[in-house]
């Protein structure tokens, strides 16, 4: 979770200076923050900031807001406190989707973009988030490989035919950008299935993050991969004045007073697919826990 939050600090704060490379007009959408309608406006001078992190499952050539949304995290910021908070979300779980019916809510991406997957993360959680931050695995991939690499301590061994024959040793393990990528996806080998995928990619983002601290020092390590986000990033709905004190919100953040979750649920076959049907009242608890101070005390 820090790692998004030195991202989007770093890169917030430089947008609004201007500090952009010059072929950023030309590059190709790989990052995208996008502002959520709400009919009270956000204020990040006392308010908890809520952004969902989306890895988006668009192919080459689709627009990766408008696909299914494969990993889905809701990262809330308390901007008084410095308190923070990720709820995982698993992306199978069987939800009624506003004005589309009960779906998948990873497809609620595709039917109606980050305003009606937030709407729809909203009604399960009981949080809507003001922020959609979405990324494309192939750059996620990138900037794994471009800080080198991230090791985690991975629980299990588990393994999958098709992304990772081989598996993923129990213990610490050094992961590369396919790797992470690899150790974030799979799920139908895990224990709990969809569950399990969404912890392991909060795995993923505290390995991230640990690489970063690492490298922080490094003479423009942080400026070059600052620069990286900027060229491919599309912002949408949010003015200079906005991205500053959101940049700041970020900023505020307290590692020790970061905590996580993942929304359970049983497993159900519907429509022949195998779906998760969340425990709602579970996800409503962690809600309510996170949106009194940004912490969550019962996982």
């Amino acid at each position: 979770m820090r790692t998004l939050t030195r991202l989007l600090t770093l890169a917030l704060v430089l947008a609004v200076t201007g500090l952009v490379v010059p072929d950023s007009s030309r590059a190709s959408t790989q990052v995208a923050l996008v502002k959520i309608e709400h009919a009270e406006a956000v204020a990040l001078d006392r308010d908890t900031v809520w952004i969902l992190g989306v890895g988006s499952d668009a192919r080459p050539g689709e627009d990766m807001t408008r696909t299914r949304g494969d990993a889905l995290q809701l990262i809330g910021l308390d901007t008084a406190t410095g308190a923070a908070t990720t709820i995982g979300i698993p992306r199978d779980s069987y939800v009624a989707i506003p004005g589309v019916g009960s779906d998948r809510i990873n497809a609620a991406l595709y039917y109606g973009g980050p305003q009606l997957l937030g709407e729809a993360v909203g009604d399960l959680v009981g949080i809507e988030p003001d922020y959609v931050f979405v990324t494309r695995f192939p750059f996620f991939e990138y900037m794994i490989d471009d800080i080198g690499g991230i090791q985690v301590d991975n629980p299990r061994f588990f393994s999958d035919s098709d992304l990772k024959p081989l598996g993923f040793e129990q213990g610490p393990i050094r992961l590369n950008g396919y790797g992470a990528m690899a150790f974030s996806r799979i799920r139908k080998s895990l224990p709990a299935g969809d569950f399990d995928r969404s912890a392991n990619q909060q795995i993923v983002l505290g390995g991230i993050q640990a690489r970063i601290a690492e490298r922080v020092s490094e003479r423009g390590f942080i400026a070059s991969g600052v620069l990286s986000v900027l060229e491919h990033m599309d912002i949408t709905g949010v003015g200079p004045a906005e991205l500053f004190r959101l940049g700041q919100a970020i900023a505020r953040v307290k590692p020790r007073l970061i905590t996580g979750c993942v929304v359970q649920g049983g497993i159900a076959t519907i429509n022949g697919a195998s779906v998760v049907l969340p425990y709602t009242d579970q996800a409503q608890r962690y809600g309510d826990d996170a949106r009194d101070d940004a912490v969550i005390d019962s996982c």
